[in-house]
């Protein structure tokens, strides 16, 4: 009797085993299947395309970009496989020769269509934003810049892509998108996770970035103020990003990029000399012969302008840093202030707050001067290495530096001091907040700039509100894979050896 009830009991343990056993399997392939759906790595044929143009004061850059379909509204997802920079000038420079606009795309945009492949040519948007160098003639001869744009228009029109226009953008716009970028790539819109409990990391500093940009005909700030309100309402700008508020302030100086900051200190200097003008902010050594004609065409020097007896300007250059700084700093007028805290020239600026990237022409010339370490360079140090650089004779310069454009090597000097001047005197960066400057030209192979904020813009690719679920680290999806996998091949194992031979598993726990 006690036999029979023993193996009455040993089928019943058995039977709930193997249906304990049967469930954990079900789970496990439920589990594999899940994260299989969600996680998976989409298929080639899934890639989307996007081609952003970046039509500059000094040069047009053309950046492609690629990104999986189905995780087109994940942050971080979208990765820069291409640049072209077009060979010529800015598009502004092109006002009197219209004619020569048709061919000035043709390399890169024949680079896209060889990029990006055919089946995908034609839902491939396109899309051209002009910034400062526009900005500027538009406001001369807002005629003219119709007219290029409708030549810039014409020619992309012609290619096999998804053309969605060609404009202006403010700088505003600009230094928003500069904004979005940066953080964009950084992955500060949406919390990462913890692994494996799928739990917020709070731990990781999601305190988004400011965007220092810097171009040639403008630079622009932006950054999210600690508890401070906007006094300027055209300073201020409302995002809603992945679920979460952003008040952000920002503001685009015009003719204060470096190449129109150049021009201005030239023609402050020229004032009541003679044609020759010994300048400290070139190498010992240095001479240039510019036109004045260069001087008084641009509309950042008209404040500048008076008549002069000479059409040419020699310069000589000295090479004394501390003297170039101290004419630097007669660009930026400080003297008065209508709001609590300013920048220069009586524009609003927040108390600075949190990391800051610094990109663009920020990033080039300091990448040029051996500045761009992963630890941001101190304050001191960057006085000290642009300090020595000036110093340099120019014949020196020439010999160490071959490769460098003789027009980029001579104004490194004057590069760098502005720069210097631009974050002290005109945002008020201390040795203590220099630290947080962050020198960037790639984030994740992608560049660090306004196009790629643009284009997800315009693509409604940053949703307001979060996603239901984020996306697993590719590290996090193989472990759950293998985990899952291990576990169910365990789990047949074992229910196989009790099915076969359940006596060996009673004797062991008898």
């Amino acid at each position: 009797m006690e036999d029979v009830k023993d193996s009455k009991l040993k089928r019943f343990c058995s039977r709930n085993i193997l249906i304990i056993l049967g469930f954990s399997s079900v789970i496990a392939v439920i589990a594999l299947i899940a994260v299989g759906l969600t996680q998976n790595k989409p298929l080639p044929e899934n890639v989307k395309y996007g081609i952003v143009l970046d039509a500059g004061s000094s040069h047009t850059t053309l950046y492609i970009y690629e990104w999986p379909a189905e995780k087109e509204n994940d942050t971080g997802v979208v990765n820069q496989i291409e640049e072209c920079q077009v060979q010529g000038p800015g598009i502004s420079k092109y006002a009197h020769k219209l004619d020569e606009i048709g061919t000035y795309l043709t390399d890169c945009m024949e680079k896209a269509r060889q990029v990006i492949p055919k089946s995908r040519h034609q839902e491939t948007p396109v899309y051209l934003g002009a910034t400062a160098g526009m900005r500027l003639l538009s406001a001369e001869n807002e005629r003219l810049a119709d007219n290029v744009l409708a030549r810039v228009k014409q020619s992309l029109d012609s290619y096999p892509f998804n053309f969605q226009g060609a404009r202006i953008i403010t700088g505003t716009e600009e230094g928003a998108y500069g904004w979005i970028t940066i953080n964009y790539l950084l992955g500060k819109f949406i919390k990462k996770l913890r692994w494996l409990n799928l739990m917020p990391n709070e731990n990781d500093s999601q305190e988004t970035y400011g965007a220092l940009d810097l171009g040639g005909a403008s630079t622009q700030i932006t950054f999210v103020p600690q508890n401070q309100t906007v006094e300027s309402p055209q300073n201020a700008l409302y995002f809603r990003l992945y679920g979460k508020d952003y008040s952000v302030y920002t503001h685009s100086f015009l003719c204060y990029g470096k190449d129109q900051a150049l021009l201005q200190k030239l023609a402050k200097d020229i004032q009541g000399t003679d044609e020759i003008l010994r300048d400290p902010c070139f190498n010992h050594g240095y001479n240039r012969v510019i036109n004045v004609s260069e001087l008084r065409d641009s509309p950042c020097t008209r404040k500048f302008q008076t008549t002069l007896p000479f059409q040419q300007l020699k310069i000589q250059g000295t090479g004394n840093f501390q003297q170039c700084q101290q004419s630097i700093f007669k660009l930026f007028n400080t003297s008065y202030c209508p709001y609590s805290h300013c920048s220069f020239n009586s524009i609003f600026l927040p108390p600075l707050h949190g990391q800051f990237g610094a990109f663009s022409a920020y990033y080039y010339v300091m990448k040029f001067l051996n500045l761009t370490s992963e630890e941001p360079p101190s304050q001191e140090k960057v006085i000290d290495t642009v300090q020595e650089f000036c110093s340099r004779p120019w014949e020196e310069l020439k010999i160490h530096f071959r490769e460098v454009k003789e027009k980029y090597l001579s104004e490194y000097c004057f590069s760098g001091a502005y720069i210097i001047s631009l974050l002290q005197t005109g945002y008020h960066f201390t040795p203590e907040s220099w630290k947080n400057i962050h020198f960037m030209g790639k984030i994740r192979s992608s560049d660090v700039g306004w196009t790629l904020g643009y284009m997800l813009n315009l693509t409604n690719m940053i949703p307001a509100e979060e996603p239901l679920s984020a996306p697993l680290s590719h590290a996090t999806y193989i472990f759950l894979m293998v985990l899952f996998s291990l576990i169910l091949v365990a789990v047949a194992i074992i229910g196989l050896f009790i099915f076969r031979k359940p006596s060996y598993f009673w004797k062991d726990m008898v």
